[in-house]
């Protein structure tokens, strides 16, 4: 044995039932801290950095006082040979090793090799993801290509298109390495790699002075591992362990019987699964491991530890579940809570953390994989003014800066299609502060009502002509400026290098320097100058379909979490953070299957078989270690575990690891106060439905003017005439409306107008202006695809039927006039589709349908006035230059290829009806008292009103 190597291996646990972090930091300073640089001469080895910022966080709570930390070295770490020191320093032969390739240029480079088969770079991306983790993963367990091409060639029977991926990825394993070799870099896992062998062997030669302590390694990577076994063995050196579970907790038949056995078998879903694995590759048997000196004592192992073995014990041993002792499979200070669905579990969350900090100095935190759950649970926090400390930070696309570098990039795709305009111009970051932001929102909320219903023709042009016949032309003109760098962006083919620096200027253009301040702009501002500078991003090219979630990819790469302001005693942790850490009360949230345990990530490169043929981590494998997770969160001194019965779409089920919990323990208690609590803290109490709704305007208040088209709507539902007419409310179209019936209604009455006024009724023009119609920007492809036929046998048919009218001297004299005449002491007003006049000199008024006609049963009922009302107008003489005595009433309906419906038809003295109807509405509504009922009528009246009248709280029940 080489100098310096001591013969039997140092290697302790801190159990579960302590924290990891502090009975690290407490053993230590109580070794070396009498010495003021005791601890300054040693070094801690810890899986990543978050595992380095919480051993600080707990030296300075352990300490007391300010001391000198030793050095903490994150073997996860890119720099791992800057973190590790002189360790690598001062050696003759060294050869220096390689820069790692950067993660996002190793990403684009590997897209661009994946996209050559002609996918998109969005989807090029995300398998370069994919294969990013499988090319680490086969690094970190040091596999050669030539047992990766073994195993293939002996799962000869694997799906084709398995063998389709692994032979592409057998391909990039040849010519990867050459890449890289051009770049003067090594993949990240393989440069680790190498620093980690070579540490191991300096150390084997000459250990490093003062103490070297591994803490808190769980993985049993050969590297790693390789590194571990010579800690465990020089002077000066020790392993800890995080929550094995020794002989006094899980006995040594249940320890062996992980495996592998006589056949290879293994039970690698059992928490402690991997660290037997770690204690093989280390050369160590558990008898030889012992208990952290700071942790020794009554409370290691604890009877809920006990317990939780028993739980968590594999299948060929759940048996003795029957025959357990009390004391055995008693989980004490743990609790159940079961809610109906994810937003009242969320709820009951909260109210428990909340509870937690009524007592002084205590400490609770939320484990989940959920971030959906840790979101909605940071949310309610904050109606205690609680600003929970997240360990997940916020995905960059997620902060102010992230979603509006999205919006320009889906404003410029889109070609400012109106959703993603308005998403675009409302952005908090857009339109400046102050005074000016005022401003800005005002433009744009003209925009906005411009922008409602059919969406305009693409691009700048397009918006140019639509605010111009909507009248919106000096807002627009405000606005335009900021956004003309975006235009005609995705013109021609663009790279992402290009794409980015465009954007930027955007960015630029909108929002000035408050793009980029604060953290998640100063952030972003560093990750664009980063993707422009690389070389990969000068050759991936980027669709306007591509753009959006290719850049949610890249960002959400990255998380930003504030350093500061969050509070000192509530915390939200991912399964990585709650290994090394302790709070007083944990609560582990979204117990169902698919959260705990994760549904598996897809692997498209590498099939399970070869994954399990060489010997890497399987779906079994990561089901163990969130059971070994979940197992050391039940170490806390108290535990609350959640889960909903519903999520937003169905039934949940509940995890294997709570249906465990209640199997060792039926008395595990059931905490149904806190679901009743989180119905009950946003229960406004007993409803009290409205009244069907009858306002009873003053009599100057009520209108004296009326159109023939609201004469319907006032006697079929008075209290929708008294929202429009006396309120003075409108509906709004939705923005970027398909078009409406009575779009295409309003379409072709402007045909016929225009036909009458300019061509006067020529037959032989009325098509080409139907078709011209039709090619407008406005009617989408689907819509002309489907509504052409349709119309153009409509248009034939008034062609037909105007001729047949000429014939029998019957001619068009006015299209869509206007005319007015005061009747039963109010204002009467309309606008007629057409008037004819008859050989014999009277009047016939025409109303145009594109859907059907009212039925004559309608009409007899005195629900379906127009028609009459513009006959009692034209008979007062309203429609100015126009004489005659009204004597048919027609409507042309276009609907089944066209049909004229004779409104007077089956009655007698039609505008002696019409009239009589109206003196009666106006008299009660209009010049008398009568009240504005809701719903009258309901079989004539329309919805438009319906939310404001409340009508779900009274229809039916009146």
């Amino acid at each position: 044995m080489a100098e310096g190597i001591a013969n039997d291996p140092t290697i302790f646990t801190i159990p579960s039932n302590r924290a990891f972090a502090d009975s690290l930091a407490r053993g230590l300073i109580d070794r070396f801290g009498a010495d003021p640089l005791g601890l300054a001469r040693g070094r801690i080895l810890l899986p990543n950095n978050r595992a380095v910022r919480t051993l600080t966080e707990a030296f300075v709570r352990e300490s007391g006082a300010g001391l000198l930390l030793p050095r903490l070295i994150p073997v996860g770490d890119p720099e791992l040979d800057e973190r590790i020191g002189g360790a690598l320093d001062n050696a003759e032969d060294d050869v220096l090793v390689p820069r790692a390739i950067d993660p996002t240029e190793r990403l684009l480079a590997l897209a661009g090799f994946v996209g050559r088969g002609g996918k998109g770079a969005a989807e090029s991306l995300r398998l370069a993801a994919d294969l990013a983790r499988a090319l680490d993963a086969l690094r970190i367990e040091e596999i050669d290509p030539a047992r990766l091409a073994e195993a293939v060639a002996e799962a000869d029977d694997i799906a084709g298109h398995w063998q389709k991926s692994l032979a592409e990825l057998q391909a990039i394993l040849r010519f990867w390495p050459e890449i890289l070799s051009e770049r003067g870099a090594i993949d990240l896992a393989e440069r680790r790699n190498v620093l980690l062998h070579r540490i191991a062997e300096r150390w084997r030669d000459k250990p490093p002075p003062g103490f070297t302590i591994a803490a808190g390694i769980t993985t049993a990577a050969p590297a790693i591992a390789a590194l571990q076994a010579q800690v465990a063995r020089m002077p000066g050196g020790e392993v800890v362990l995080p929550g094995l579970w020794l002989d006094d907790v899980l006995p040594t038949a249940e320890w062996d019987a992980l495996g592998p056995d006589d056949r290879g078998r293994i039970e690698a879903n059992h928490p402690q699964f991997h660290l037997k694995v770690l204690l093989d590759r280390l050369g160590v048997n558990r008898s030889e491991v012992r208990a952290w000196p700071a942790t020794a004592g009554a409370e290691s192992p604890t009877r809920r530890a006990r317990a939780v073995a028993n739980a968590m014990t594999a299948p060929a041993f759940s048996h003795k579940w029957e025959t357990l002792m009390r004391a055995e499979r008693q989980l004490d200070n743990v609790r159940l809570a079961e809610f109906p669905d994810a937003a009242a579990e969320a709820q009951g969350i909260a109210l428990a953390l909340r509870e937690a900090l009524e007592t002084p100095g205590r400490t609770a935190a939320l484990v989940t994989p959920d971030r959906q759950l840790a979101a909605r649970v940071s949310a309610l926090l904050q109606r205690w003014g609680i600003e929970a400390d997240d360990s997940a930070g916020q995905a960059l696309s997620q902060s102010p800066a992230g979603s509006l570098l999205l919006a320009l990039a889906a404003a410029a795709a889109e070609e400012f299609a109106p959703v993603a305009l308005l998403t675009l111009l409302k952005h908090p970051l857009v339109g400046g502060a102050g005074e000016d932001r005022l401003q800005w929102l005002d433009s744009v909320r003209a925009l906005d009502r411009a922008l409602r219903g059919p969406r305009p023709a693409a691009g700048l042009s397009g918006l140019d002509r639509h605010f111009k016949d909507k009248k919106v032309e000096r807002e627009w003109a405000r606005v335009r400026p900021s956004v003309e760098p975006l235009g005609g962006m995705f013109a021609k083919p663009l790279d992402l290098a290009a794409l980015v620096a465009r954007l930027a200027g955007g960015a630029d253009a909108l929002a000035g320097e408050r793009a980029w301040s604060g953290p998640d702009g100063r952030m972003i501002a560093e990750l664009l100058g980063e993707w422009q500078a690389l070389p990969a991003a000068s050759s991936l090219m980027v669709a306007s379909d591509d753009a959006i979630p290719l850049l949610r990819q890249l960002l959400d790469r990255h998380s930003l979490r504030p350093p500061y302001g969050k509070h000192p005693r509530i915390f939200i942790w991912g399964l990585l953070e709650a290994r090394l850490q302790r709070a007083d009360l944990v609560i582990m949230g979204g117990l169902n299957e698919g959260i705990w345990p994760a549904l598996p990530t897809p692997d498209p490169w590498l099939p399970p078989r070869v994954r399990a043929d060489l010997g890497m981590p399987t779906l079994e494998s990561r089901i163990g270690l969130t059971a070994h997770d979940f197992a050391s969160a039940l170490g806390a001194p108290e535990v609350l575990i959640t889960r909903a019965r519903r999520d937003s779409r169905s039934p949940t089920v509940a995890s294997r690891l709570w249906l465990r919990l209640r199997a060792v323990d039926p008395d595990l208690a059931l905490d149904e106060m806190l679901p009743r609590l989180a119905i009950a803290i946003d229960d406004p109490g007993k409803a009290e439905p409205a009244s069907q709704p009858a306002p009873i305007p003053t009599l100057d208040q009520r209108p004296k003017e009326i159109s023939v088209t609201d004469v319907d709507r006032l006697k079929a539902d008075p209290f929708a005439f008294y929202a429009k007419a006396i309120i003075r409310l409108r509906p709004l179209d939705p923005i970027d409306q398909d078009p409406t019936a009575a779009w295409k209604g309003t379409a072709v009455h402007d045909v016929l107008e225009t036909w009458f006024k300019e061509d006067d009724c020529d037959l032989d023009t009325l098509i080409p202006r139907a078709r011209a119609m039709l090619k407008q920007e406005a009617v989408h492809p689907l819509l002309r695809a489907l509504w052409q036929p349709r119309l153009m046998d409509a248009i034939d048919w008034v062609i037909g039927e105007m001729a047949s009218d000429r014939e029998a001297g019957r001619n068009p004299i006015a299209a869509e006039i206007k005319g007015s005449a005061v009747i039963a002491g109010v204002e009467l007003t309309g606008k007629a589709d057409r008037i004819d006049r008859n050989a014999s000199g009277a009047l016939a008024v025409v109303d145009y349908k594109t859907g059907k006609a009212p039925t004559l049963a309608t009409i007899a009922e005195g629900f379906a006035l127009q028609l009459g009302l513009l006959g009692l107008i034209a008979q007062a003489g309203g429609f100015a230059g126009l004489d005659g005595i009204p004597e048919q009433f027609e409507y042309w309906s276009f609907a089944g290829g066209g049909k004229r419906v004779a409104a007077d038809k089956k009655i007698d003295g039609f505008l002696n009806h019409a009239r009589g109807h109206f003196d009666k509405a106006a008299g009660d509504w209009l010049t008398g008292m009568r009240p504005f009922q809701a719903k009258l009528e309901p079989r004539y009246a329309y919805g438009d009103y319906d939310q404001l009248m409340r009508l779900e709280e009274w229809y039916g029940r009146n």
